[in-house]
């Protein structure tokens, strides 16, 4: 009978131990991403954004701005709704969820879409209750640091209680 050094009969039975089982990370590219958290919020600097509107042509009238946010980096989440501000000379306001909208939670992979509309009202220019924007700034929940500023070409605002601007929650794009 061949007999081994306790030091080598332990480094054997280690072998033999690990050979057999499987710790199921994955493999190739992936493994850089593997101990990345499925949930981590979504980074602004990792989107891609672009800005379409559907300017109101006219005092009373209403109009969107729509951000469509296309995502550049590894999986990530955004729960809860975009943090928007309309910045004037004097005065920055923040814009409210829709009236009865519920906050959400929605997963983007690499090339993955989504989008959020501003709703407003334009209102007269130097009304009591206007609003005279020059730009809009918006954050993502989980990446409130970090602001994107967008021009704003649209008209003052109307800021009347009845009136005031809205933001939509996240919505899915494409597939």
């Amino acid at each position: 009978m061949r007999t081994y050094s306790l030091p080598l009969a332990a480094a054997l039975a280690a072998t033999v131990l690990l050979t057999g089982c499987s710790d199921d990370k994955p493999a190739g590219d992936d493994v850089k991403n593997a101990d990345r958290p499925s949930d981590s919020a979504c980074a602004l600097g990792d989107m891609g954004v672009e800005v379409g509107a559907g300017a109101a042509p006219a005092a009373g009238d209403t109009g969107t701005v729509t951000v469509t946010l296309t995502s550049k980096g590894a999986q990530c989440t955004l729960k809860g709704f975009p943090g928007v501000d309309l910045l004037a000379d004097d005065k920055t306001t923040s814009v409210l969820p829709d009236e009865g909208a519920k906050p959400q939670s929605l997963t983007l992979g690499k090339g993955g879409t989504t989008s959020f509309t501003i709703t407003y009202v334009r209102a007269e220019v130097g009304a009591p209750e206007s609003l005279d924007v020059h730009k809009a700034s918006f954050t993502l929940p989980g990446d409130t640091k970090t602001a994107h500023e967008l021009p704003w070409s649209y008209g003052a605002v109307d800021w009347s209680d009845d009136q005031k601007p809205s933001v939509s929650g996240f919505e899915t794009s494409g597939d």
